[in-house]
């Protein structure tokens, strides 16, 4: 009798939540924008970003060469992510020391 999980269904399983998490972030930014009536990236944009990158990009690399194109496209969007999180930090930080 076959399995009924193998570890293709997990790694698929881990591509889906991947995505998932990556598509939330639009979810979270409209939210945002509404309750806020203008367009807004909230931090929380950011943080799903790098979430759902990761997850994708281990799934990528489970892939090997067939997910080479997918393992460059989300490390140079951790790059972007990080960056504004980075951004994001700074700023909080001004804010706080001219408080």
């Amino acid at each position: 009798m076959d399995r009924l999980v193998t570890a293709d269904h997990v790694w698929i399983t881990v591509g889906f939540i991947g995505q998932a998490l990556f598509a939330s972030r639009f979810f979270v930014q409209l939210l945002k924008s509404e309750m806020e009536g203008k367009s807004v990236i909230p931090v929380a944009f950011w943080y799903f970003s790098i979430g759902g990158g990761l997850i994708t990009l281990v799934y990528a690399l489970h892939l090997g060469k067939v997910g080479l194109p997918f393992l460059v496209a989300q490390v140079g969007g951790l790059i972007v992510y990080g960056r504004n999180l980075w951004l994001v930090r700074r700023e909080r930080l001004r804010d706080t020391q001219t408080a």
